[in-house]
C-alpha cells in the first residue's frame, strides 16, 4: 500500500468545508467510499464532489454518473488523477494544494488596518460583498455558518470600507484558509498579518488550503509551502 500524501489533512478539511457551507443552506453532502458528495444544488462556486483519495478512480466515475444534477457543476479531484474529459466535463483550472507548518514564523508587518472576527449576519454581508466585489445576488455564506464550531471570518478596513479578509476552519487537524481577498489599493501587509489573526484563533496548528497563479506565488512568500496538485472539472450542459 503506497503512503498517504502529506496533503491528506488539506483534502479532507477543504471536504469539510464545503459540506459546512451546503449544510449552511440546508443541504449537507455526505462522506462515502472516498468521496464527499452532494446530490442537491450547491452553492456558487463549491463542487458536487470532492475526492478523498487518489485510487478509487471506478468507483468514483460510478458515483458521478448517479449525481443527476441539471446544468453545469463542478468536480474537485484532489489528487489529479482522474480524466473526466471523456466522461462530459471540461477542467475549470488546476491548482496546487498548500500548507503552511504550525511552527513556520509568519513575516511581520504593520499596516495600521484594524482586523476583526466578523460576528454578526449584517457583518458578514458587508464582508461577502466586499470579498466578492458586486451587489449580492444570491448568498454564498449565509449567517448559519457564524454559529458553526471552527469557522472565523476575519476582516480588515479603514473604518469606511473593508479593504481584506478570509475565512478560517478548523477540521482534520488543520486550518483551512480560503475566500481570502484584498482590495487592489491595500497594502500587501495586510496578507501576513491576516495569517497572524489566524494563528492567534488557532494556535499551534498548520494552515493548509489550495491556489493557483499569482496568488500561490504570493502565499508562498509568506512562507506556505507547495504540495501535490488538484484539478476542478465542470459538467458539460446537455
Amino acid at each position: 500500500m503506497s503512503p498517504s500524501p502529506p496533503w491528506l489533512p488539506a483534502v479532507r478539511n477543504n471536504a469539510e468545508w464545503c459540506d459546512a457551507v451546503c449544510r449552511a443552506h440546508g443541504r449537507p453532502g455526505r462522506f462515502e467510499n472516498g468521496l464527499w458528495l452532494n446530490p442537491a444544488p450547491v452553492p456558487a462556486f463549491y463542487p458536487n464532489a470532492v475526492t478523498l483519495t487518489a485510487d478509487r478512480a471506478d468507483a468514483t466515475l460510478h458515483a458521478l454518473s448517479r449525481l443527476e444534477l441539471p446544468g453545469r457543476w463542478g468536480v474537485k479531484d484532489s489528487f489529479a488523477t482522474l480524466e473526466l474529459a471523456a466522461h462530459g466535463f471540461d477542467l475549470l483550472f488546476e491548482a496546487r494544494w498548500i500548507h503552511l507548518a504550525a511552527t513556520a514564523p509568519v513575516p511581520e508587518a504593520t499596516s495600521g488596518m484594524a482586523w476583526r472576527q466578523v460576528r454578526t449576519p449584517e457583518e458578514l454581508e458587508a464582508w461577502e460583498a466586499a470579498w466578492s466585489g458586486r451587489s449580492l445576488g444570491a448568498r454564498v455564506f449565509p449567517p448559519a455558518l457564524l454559529q458553526e464550531e471552527g469557522v472565523v471570518f476575519l476582516a480588515a478596513g479603514d473604518g469606511k470600507r473593508l479593504l481584506a479578509g478570509g475565512i478560517a476552519s478548523f477540521a482534520a487537524k488543520a486550518v483551512g484558509l480560503s475566500n481570502t481577498f484584498r482590495v487592489e489599493s491595500a497594502p500587501a501587509a495586510l496578507d501576513a498579518e491576516l495569517l497572524a489573526h489566524v494563528r492567534a484563533h488557532f494556535p499551534g496548528q498548520p494552515v493548509v488550503g489550495y491556489e493557483h497563479g499569482e496568488a500561490l506565488d504570493a502565499w508562498q512568500a509568506l512562507g506556505f509551502q507547495s504540495d501535490g496538485p488538484l484539478r476542478v472539472w465542470l459538467r458539460r450542459e446537455g
